[in-house]
């Protein structure tokens, strides 16, 4: 007895599979939308063209080339019923002569004695079934068939009585010949019209590249030249609403900077008079937590300052990933710590050359404050730039490593990028990092310690 219980497992067994079918055309289909958009329009014009000849061969086709083959065989059907009820010459030149000039048959009258052997048939040919079945329904003789000698002409022997009639015909007459000039008309218009839509569809999608292109510039601090809104009446929208937003954020990112630059301006004027105070009291003990106080406010302004700036207005330039090891790696042995590096691809990378030198040398400047060894891998491809770092000092939790990237955090029982303890230097790596059109994420290491791995667009 089937239960709706029984159902729902059957259904939720079955369901794995579908599933599995959907992933595996997912990842054999293309993701492109220009790929895609060709295959909207080839596959509904490929499976058209499928249904249309395979109609056509089984209605059309088929049913011509029964009715010339019924035709022909009738005619000679006809031929043999003369020959055998009525007194013929001994050359049987008028029956010839009749088939040849009524019929368009060329016909002769041999000798009794055998068929040949039967020929081998195609693989695939229409005549040689339909011609064979209506011979063997009209005439109900032995006979053989020849269709693939002479392309232009069929031969067929029937053996009567005492004699064979060989008998010649137009393979037109038996067999719709012209058929091919359709499916050729058929195919070569369908390439036409691909042709044609491929020529539309990259005039179409090429406003919607630009765009993405112009987007992505952006997201990386890049000004995207020479952009404009192009193509249909929707992507033209994009285009602009994309223009307008990129003007209003460089505008808010302008005003902020400018007051930025104000407040920088008006806080370290009060600290050079609290130094200059300070400096004109003399040395005096009980003024040295003055100055350190004033030296870590300036500290602190500067790393606000910086977080809040994102270095946005520095331009790309190009760096060379050696060298900034190579620097790191002699900072650390001054320190008495160890730094190897590796890389793997190209060692020149378009970055914006001051942020991108604070973002690595922060995380290795981290690394040799809480650990005594740092290993770095850098993989440079065609699309992405990854450099690991690798330490073995003493980590961060993993229920802490998203929280440490948010401003004015601070974790006392693990690390922190600034010495000064302001909770700011995460946040600005990262802040670098997205700021380049990528991200800097924590993980554990191999060594026992913090992994950071910092991925941008090459």
């Amino acid at each position: 007895m089937v239960t709706i219980d029984s159902l729902r497992r059957e259904d939720r067994t079955s369901a794995p599979g579908w599933r599995s079918i959907v992933r595996w055309l997912r990842r054999r289909l293309p993701t492109g939308l220009y790929a895609r958009s060709l295959l909207i329009i080839i596959i509904p014009m490929v499976l058209l063209q499928s249904v249309v000849a395979a109609v056509f061969m089984e209605r059309h086709w088929q049913m011509v080339t029964e009715r010339l083959s019924l035709a022909v065989t009738r005619d000679i059907a006809a031929i043999i019923e003369i020959i055998e009820t009525y007194p013929q010459n001994s050359d049987y030149s008028e029956i010839i002569r009749i088939a040849r000039d009524q019929l368009s048959l060329q016909i002769s009258i041999e000798p009794d004695g055998d068929l040949p052997p039967p020929r081998v048939k195609p693989f695939f040919s229409i005549l040689d079934g339909i011609l064979s079945d209506e011979i063997t329904d009209e005439i109900h003789r032995p006979f053989w068939i020849d269709t693939v000698g002479n392309s232009n002409l069929v031969e067929i022997r029937i053996k009567l009585d005492n004699k064979i009639l060989r008998v010649l015909t137009k393979r037109s007459q038996t067999y719709a010949s012209n058929t091919h000039i359709f499916i050729v008309w058929m195919v070569g218009t369908s390439l036409v019209l691909i042709g044609i839509s491929i020529l539309f569809l990259r005039g179409q999608i090429r406003p919607i590249l630009t765009l993405a292109r112009a987007a992505e510039s952006f997201g990386k601090g890049q000004k995207p030249d020479n952009f404009y809104p192009r193509g249909a009446d929707e992507v033209r929208r994009a285009g602009l609403a994309f223009i307008l937003m990129r003007e209003r954020i460089e505008r808010q990112i302008e005003q902020r900077t400018a007051m930025l630059s104000g407040v920088s301006h008006d806080l370290r004027t009060i600290l050079t008079r609290f130094k200059l105070q300070l400096a004109l009291a003399g040395d005096n003990p009980d003024l040295h937590g003055l100055n350190d106080d004033v030296n870590d406010m300036q500290t602190m302004l500067e790393a606000y300052m910086a977080f809040a700036r994102g270095e946005v207005e520095e331009d790309v330039g190009e760096l060379r990933l050696s060298e900034i090891f190579a620097k790191l790696e002699s900072d650390f042995a001054l320190h008495g710590k160890k730094l190897s590096y590796s890389i793997e691809g190209d060692d020149d990378i378009s970055v914006r050359p001051n942020a991108f030198m604070r973002l690595v040398t922060n995380l290795a400047s981290n690394a040799r404050r809480y650990a005594d060894r740092l290993d770095i891998e850098a993989k440079h491809n065609a699309k992405w730039l990854t450099v690991i770092f690798d330490d073995d000092g003493p980590g961060i939790p993993e229920k802490n490593r998203e929280d440490v990237f948010k401003p004015f955090f601070r974790l006392d029982t693990a690390r922190n990028l600034d010495a000064s303890g302001t909770g700011l230097g995460l946040a600005i790596a990262r802040d670098i990092a997205r700021s380049h059109g990528g991200n800097v994420t924590l993980s554990d290491s191999p060594l026992g310690g913090l992994r950071a791995t910092i991925r941008i667009p090459a």
